[in-house]
């Protein structure tokens, strides 16, 4: 096929359109066939039986299971990830979660009955959950596989068709991806498109029943954009600066271990990382030597040579996270080594940072771990609350009234006291922001609610056509009478 023919006469029948204006056309009608194949699979219905998702749901965990050795490779050739890491954070999060989701899938199609009144004690009322449609899901690039699979694995048992966006940053997952879904699952219901911001922008174009983005919030903008031309509705999975409070007594080895292992597990790029401590000063000062310590247990005495921390996703990432350092007011006190062209930053940690400092206006997402000195745990919370909702709030303390008062008076997506990360990696527990850091959640049961209508069913007979008159006109002050007594909320009870 001659390309430079076929553009010069498309621009000729097109007015002299331009080659960038002919490829966006393109790749607009590539994406429409697209949709247009997986929409009319889901107006098939195929999609609606429990055989059907119980079938993919095992195809797609038979996809992990027989290739992870070439997913090990691909994560390790996008972010140098370790294989214990690329497991535990990529691997098993997914299989545990299908797992959950498929002994449970019966369940969680079942009708919910809902309750009546005395107008409607005869009636069949329940809640029926049905799919929305052909949903797009937006992956990003930190946890490449794990944020587009698992919220398919919701989309999935809920019924719904798929397109799945790899991000284009971590492209060699991104590529496997694209390789094995149409091998696994159903390539009339499920699809992979590729591409970077330009495809992407031409792919959210069409119309969709629900966008899932996991990403940064000047891209989610974006996508609200253009999903109000459609009316289509959005999960939004953002992140944002996480806090981690270590106040009163704390068993420091153990804090500083899982301090570090939270923060630096995959160089840091994951969104809910704890992204800065707030504590004392006394704290502070018995708190680094701790950290010291579990740094050179975990990476030894030069961190570049471990094959156990990740590297830098790509060199833009890389130079943010060095310009960082570089304006910081505050004082490195571990760390601060980095290496452009291997795109390796040590596990750093800074002292003396202020609330207006460079490493406090954005989500880090790298191993620079800031402290900020304050006073006491009701100054940590007034700092807390002037930001915005994080995804996740950490807490460190052996005193039980800490906890509680940190919990009771702060806002996030996800809490979890003495530890971090771990919370996320529950399928019975919901995963999400609030405000700033994302709308909706998924994992488990809440990946099915998310991509499911819960649509209000009542089913009728024939019987008491006489009590319907009630509410037929002519209409009189007894009949409104009766007819709020018998539709009210105590009408059951008195029964």
């Amino acid at each position: 096929r001659d390309f430079g023919k076929f553009g010069r006469r498309a621009r000729e029948q097109r007015g002299g359109r331009g080659r960038e204006e002919y490829e966006s056309s393109e790749t607009m009608d590539a994406h429409q066939k697209v949709l247009e194949r997986v929409r009319t699979a889901f107006h098939s219905g195929q999609t609606l039986t429990e055989q059907f998702r119980r079938t993919q749901l095992m195809k797609l965990m038979a996809m992990i299971k027989e290739n992870q050795d070439e997913i090990v490779k691909a994560l390790h050739s996008d972010l140098k990830k370790p294989k214990f890491e690329a497991v535990l954070s990529e691997v098993d999060i997914l299989l545990n979660d299908l797992t959950f989701t498929i002994s449970n899938l019966s369940s969680w199609m079942q009708p919910e009955s809902a309750s009546t009144n005395l107008a409607t004690k005869l009636d069949d009322c329940f809640i029926r959950r049905e799919p929305l449609g052909v949903v797009l899901i937006i992956g990003s690039w930190n946890y490449p596989l794990q944020l587009l699979l698992l919220p398919m694995v919701g989309a999935i048992a809920a019924g719904n068709c798929v397109i799945l966006k790899p991000s284009e940053v971590s492209a060699t997952t991104g590529s496997l991806v694209a390789e094995l879904v149409p091998k696994y699952l159903s390539q009339e219901c499920y699809a992979v498109i590729r591409g970077g911001a330009e495809e992407t922008q031409e792919l959210l174009k069409n119309r969709f029943d629900h966008i899932f983005f996991t990403g940064s919030k000047g891209v989610a903008r974006s996508i609200l954009q253009a999903a109000s031309l459609h009316f289509t509705p959005v999960t939004l999975e953002l992140g944002g600066k996480s806090p981690c409070v270590v106040y009163g007594p704390v068993n420091m080895t153990a804090a500083a271990r899982r301090l570090v292992w939270a923060k630096f597990f995959n160089a840091g790029q994951s969104c809910v990382a704890p992204d800065y401590i707030l504590c004392t000063s006394s704290t502070r000062d018995l708190l680094l030597p701790a950290l010291k310590e579990a740094l050179w247990e975990f990476y030894g005495e030069d961190p570049r040579t471990c094959p156990d921390l990740c590297r830098i996703v790509s060199p833009q990432h890389w130079t943010r996270l060095r310009a960082l350092l570089e304006k910081t007011r505050g004082r490195i006190v571990i760390g601060g080594e980095s290496d452009q062209e291997d795109k390796y930053m040590a596990p750093t940690v800074v002292v003396d940072v202020s609330e207006d400092d460079a490493l406090m206006a954005e989500e880090i997402l790298g191993p620079i771990l800031p402290i900020l000195s304050v006073e006491s745990v009701e100054e940590a919370i007034a700092l807390i609350n002037r930001g915005q909702k994080p995804l996740a709030l950490y807490v460190f303390s052996e005193e039980s009234s800490v906890v509680k008062t940190v919990l009771e008076k702060t806002s996030s997506g996800g809490f979890c006291s003495n530890d971090g990360i771990v919370h996320m990696t529950l399928p019975s527990l919901p995963f999400g922001g609030v405000g700033a850091s994302g709308w909706g959640s998924y994992h488990g049961r809440w990946g099915f609610e998310t991509f499911s209508h819960r649509r209000a069913c009542m089913l009728r007979g024939w019987a008491l056509e006489r009590f319907n008159t009630l509410r037929y006109p002519p209409y009189s002050d007894g009949k409104l009478g009766w007819l709020r007594w018998t539709t009210s909320a105590h009408s059951c009870v008195l029964m």
